[in-house]
């Protein structure tokens, strides 16, 4: 995002901690197509589900060596929403303009294999303090050299996942969160029947509704169908299928990570 200009969706993290081979297997099975395992300079791994927009993305540390201090104190499960940023520098000066505090700019990489080359994709990133935000981390990330992300072979998912929509978000104020996430995102918030929700740049919506504890509860996911992702879950142990209901959203639970999935079709 440039400064001055509406946010759109980077990714959404779901921070396995010190279980990713067991998260990567699941996620495996459900038919979603996994990146290689990456090895961040900060010290975590990860792996990722991308589409042409914005991408899930799997978060833990490794079993020994450097572990990444911001990943061991983050909540397990659904616990981040990452916006973009064209200019990591710009999109500080705009967060600290609007009392938002955040931390300055961080650079990382983690080593890439492509086409048998060693390279590094490289990354800047703006946090803005946890006390703002007390469902889950919010933070902004440059990339530097997204063609090492955004790969083409990687874009395909067996399951037919295309796309991210919605987080929903549980909060004991709904309006005065949603209008901290609005002001992070540089875009407007609207209330609704059921709390508050504040749209992005592409769409990607942030609903904050009422609950008993602040949390990033619910995500929201399209798929070109449903057939394919309801048999592999049938399939996968410890994933719970239930619906489409009558608004077509099908509810995909993996207790083990703490994650619930809204599921829909775009068809």
């Amino acid at each position: 995002m440039a400064d001055g200009t509406a946010a759109a969706l980077d990714h959404v993290v779901v921070n396995v901690l010190r279980g990713m081979d067991e998260a990567a297997a699941i996620f495996a099975a459900l038919g979603f197509q996994l990146t290689p395992l990456g090895r961040h300079s900060l010290g975590s791994i990860n792996h990722l589900m991308m589409t042409p927009g914005g991408y899930l993305e799997l978060v833990g540390v490794p079993a020994e060596g450097k572990q990444r201090q911001e990943v061991l104190d983050s909540p397990f499960g659904l616990n981040g929403l990452v916006l973009k940023s064209d200019d990591a520098d710009a999109t500080y000066a705009r967060l600290a303009a609007a009392g938002l505090d955040p931390s300055p700019p961080v650079a990382f990489s983690r080593p890439v294999e492509i086409d048998g080359r060693a390279l590094e994709a490289r990354f800047r990133t703006v946090r803005v303090p946890t006390a703002r935000f007390p469902a889950g981390r919010v933070y902004f990330c440059e990339h530097l050299t997204p063609e090492l992300v955004w790969r083409p072979e990687w874009l395909t998912h067996p399951n037919g996942f295309v796309r991210l929509d919605r987080i929903e978000v549980t909060s004991g104020e709904p309006q005065v969160d949603a209008a901290g996430y609005a002001a992070a995102a540089g875009v407007n918030m609207r209330v609704t029947r059921g709390g508050a929700a504040v749209a992005l740049a592409d769409d990607f919506a942030i609903d904050v509704v009422p609950g008993d504890r602040p949390r990033f509860a619910t995500l929201g996911l399209s798929f070109d169908g449903l057939d394919a992702i309801a048999a592999r879950a049938a399939a996968t142990p410890g994933a719970d299928w239930t619906g489409p209901g009558s608004d077509g959203t099908a509810i995909l639970a993996i207790p083990s990570l703490d994650l619930t999935l809204a599921c829909r079709s775009v068809r």
